[in-house]
């Protein structure tokens, strides 16, 4: 059967799927996306001069500027420690005592142009522009005891949201450096940010949740903030139901104002209305960790399907998948590049005016282009 065709088989099987079932409790019945043409055969990897000497350190975070070409990354400074067997590169990919800038801005040849945020961050996790292109970059942890005995004048980081101009003034600092809770006070492990045409902010929560030992203790939420960083509301909560969470590791708002929210942990994107009213939830799309919507289009990268132990995806395979917006039906995959142990290739992505993908990559540690096939 032509891929085409078997595409189009899949899309009816999910949405018969999705008609029966509203949970995500369905995913076992659901047969694996992955034998889909590729829209984007040619990669470059690595992409972007760092220049000065750097290397890319992990990195989940990137953007791109609304002149539709230049491209935002945030890295977590190239410290690229050794990770011993069995951890996490959450606990060990870092910022902490590092004094190079990780936000960078490069323009579509790869050249950077700017760079900025330097003493500021521990674990950069997620990046967004906004419609008047500021730039805001989320700080998913704080120092952890190895990091602290390492560096102990380090200043208190991590937990918070911060809006910068695109000149790298700081605008807002949503959350309290280095300390982990509730709004409207404190962040708990931000995972990603994204802002409404009217301003409203909404900040995605818990990255721990996917983890074993994980319960309904545990952060997994939608805190929604207005443009000047007032808190609204909170809504979700750690679990498994409809508008729960297990680890929302990325967020997008499509025209239609609705919330596409990259629910890692359980497999799915959930869709919301901005209130946190459930509208649907796609598992075609694998183990989401990072989601980006473009031109009807929606792009969605999975680092972690049967790359860790508690990540076990039966039949799936990781890369990035590529659907119809309006639809859900998905189209095409570019298959991990990297045959890794862990989270692989990128977790978190981006698209260009053009097409071209953008991924930025947790375990080979670099920052790739993945060029559209015209």
């Amino acid at each position: 059967m032509p891929a085409r065709e078997r595409s189009i088989s899949l899309f009816a099987i999910v949405t018969a799927i999705m008609l029966c079932s509203a949970s995500a409790h369905a995913q076992s019945d659901l047969p694996p996306t992955n034998d889909l043409p590729n829209s984007h055969p040619k990669t470059i990897a690595p992409w972007g001069d760092l220049s000065e000497g750097r290397t890319w350190g992990a990195l989940s975070a990137v953007a791109i500027d609304n002149d539709g070409q230049s491209v935002w990354v945030a890295n977590r400074c190239g410290a690229n420690p050794d990770i011993p067997s069995g951890e996490s590169p959450f606990t060990y990919d870092s910022c902490a005592g590092s004094s190079v800038a990780p936000v960078m801005k490069f323009d579509s040849s790869g050249k950077r142009l700017k760079s900025f945020g330097a003493g500021m961050f521990v674990f950069p996790h997620k990046i967004y522009v906004d419609a008047d292109n500021n730039i805001w970059v989320v700080d998913g942890r704080s120092l952890n005891p190895r990091e602290r005995k390492k560096y102990p004048d380090e200043k208190p980081k991590g937990h918070v949201v911060v809006k910068f101009s695109p000149e790298g003034k700081v605008l807002l600092t949503i959350g309290t450096a280095g300390v982990a809770g509730n709004p409207p006070r404190a962040l708990t492990e931000p995972c990603s940010v994204v802002t409404a045409p009217n301003g409203d902010i909404f900040i995605a929560e818990g990255h721990a949740g996917q983890y074993p030992g994980q319960g309904p203790d545990s952060v997994g939420r939608i805190s929604k903030f207005t443009k000047d960083g007032k808190f609204v509301k909170s809504f979700g909560r750690w679990g498994s139901a409809p508008g729960e969470f297990k680890t929302p590791h990325d967020i997008a708002l499509d025209s239609q104002g609705r919330l596409f929210v990259a629910d890692r942990g359980n497999m799915r994107i959930q869709i919301l209305d901005q209130d946190g009213g459930f509208i649907a939830d796609w598992l075609q799309f694998g183990r989401p960790s990072g989601v980006y919507l473009r031109d009807d289009m929606i792009y969605v990268a999975d680092s972690e399907s049967n790359g860790l132990p508690f990540a076990v995806h039966p039949g799936w395979k990781r890369g990035i998948r590529i659907g119809n917006l309006k639809t859900g039906e998905v189209l095409y995959r570019i298959p991990d590049p990297l045959e890794l142990e862990g989270t692989s290739a990128a977790e978190g992505l981006a698209v260009d005016a053009k097409g071209n993908v953008y991924g930025a990559e947790v375990g080979p540690r670099q920052f790739v282009k993945h060029v559209k096939e015209q």
